[in-house]
């Protein structure tokens, strides 16, 4: 038996992150998809009700993919999967939380949002949970799942009121995101970060339905090459200089990470601190109004946290300020 077991799901963004992180730091491990059958199993390790759940041998049980990956860096720190450079090593923070917290709002909004990929996604869920096979008597069952995901779109501030806002974000992203890729393999060189893990994630679920898959399939030809590359990304050479990444990296940022991901951080976490149970922002697409995320908030101070001792490098300030993102970072 492998020493790490991973429960995990085909349909959870955060469970590729976990695995194709492992893969790459060529790790043995078990990757078992939650089911029926194990659900007894996963219970007597599992604090929450989600995926992934990773057993190790010398850790607790752990499922928070952002903690995992700094686990694993800690513990395998070869091949290296952060940056060299200070800032190139910022900004894989900051991106890694953008597509934990952001990027899965649209991939949640195009999943569970809208026909027919909502009724794909729930006839996906329920083959899962059915170890892989679909039941006789499917139809019923597969309509509950629809239906319970499609309540929680609110939880995660992908109501309705703010579909065309997430849809414009994510496209906008692949396309930038598209043209850095036609460079580099990776976001940030040779070799994958944990902002490759997390936003390769939620792609990869988005490339499962149907229409936000035409779409990149269409549009973002290397964003897709990339997400088959990073099921079991291998290193190709170093870090790239963060000179040379940053004429198709700062796009990214001032065009749209600083104008959505940032601004609603930064109103989520001031909502959270004040305990108030919504909150509205104002973005580029307009007003963008949903129930404040603790957890957000948390991870969103994490990422302040982690920056803080980079604060002096002057290759991060320059882009920070560059990107317009400085004044949310503070």
């Amino acid at each position: 038996m492998a020493e790490y077991r991973l429960f995990g799901a085909e349909t959870s963004p955060y469970s590729l992150k976990v695995r194709s992180a492992l893969r790459y730091k060529g790790i043995d491990f078990e990757w078992i998809a939650r089911s029926a059958s194990n659900e007894a199993e996963f219970r007597k390790s599992a604090a929450t009700p989600t995926v992934p759940l990773l057993i190790s041998p010398a850790q607790p049980p752990a499922q928070d993919s952002t903690l995992i990956l700094a686990a694993l860096e800690r513990t395998h720190p070869e091949p290296p999967a952060r940056p060299d450079a200070p800032a190139a090593a910022g900004l894989a923070m900051i991106l890694e939380d953008y597509g934990d917290e952001w990027l899965n709002k649209c991939m949640f909004q195009q999943r569970w949002g809208q026909h027919p990929d909502r009724d794909a996604a729930a006839l996906r869920v329920l083959i899962q949970l059915n170890d892989g096979k679909r039941p006789r008597a499917f139809k019923a069952p597969a309509k509950q799942i629809a239906a319970r995901m499609l309540a929680r779109l609110p939880l995660v501030g992908a109501e309705p009121a703010n579909a065309a806002a997430l849809e414009n974000s994510y496209k906008r992203f692949a396309l930038r995101l598209n043209a850095h890729l036609q460079n580099h393999l990776f976001i940030f060189g040779g070799r994958p970060s944990a902002a490759d893990f997390s936003i390769a994630g939620q792609f990869q679920q988005m490339l499962t339905d149907p229409t936000p898959a035409a779409w990149l399939n269409e549009r973002a030809p290397f964003v897709v090459a990339w997400c088959g590359f990073m099921d079991d990304p291998k290193a190709s050479g170093p870090f790239a200089d963060f000179a040379a990444l940053t004429p198709t990296l700062l796009p990214i940022f001032e065009t749209e990470v600083s104008r959505t991901y940032l601004p609603w951080a930064f109103a989520n976490a001031a909502s959270a601190a004040q305990d108030k149970k919504r909150f509205s922002v104002t973005l580029d697409d307009g007003a963008f109004d949903q129930a404040t995320q603790s957890y957000a908030a948390r991870a969103f101070a994490a990422v302040k946290a982690g920056l803080a001792p980079l604060a002096g490098d002057a290759e991060l300030t320059a882009f920070l300020d560059a990107a317009g993102a400085s004044a949310f970072l503070r």
